[in-house]
């Protein structure tokens, strides 16, 4: 997944505003006690840091 996609649905799901707060500031289990931007960072693939939102944040399989 491209990281131009990525954020497409991220604001999509989350909303422009909120989606880069999130991303800054949740820290998710999934992503092994990171943020989505320390995932992204730390060279984590778009698609597998996605599919931890969506399996965390119950996105709609529409997004998905």
């Amino acid at each position: 997944m491209r990281l131009t996609i990525f954020w497409e649905r991220m604001a999509e799901h989350f909303g422009q505003g909120y989606a880069e707060s999130f991303a800054r500031d949740h820290v998710m289990a999934e992503l092994g006690g990171r943020t989505v931007r320390e995932a992204l960072d730390a060279g984590w693939e778009t698609r597998d840091v996605w599919r931890a939102v969506c399996a965390a944040m119950d996105v709609p399989a529409t997004l998905r």
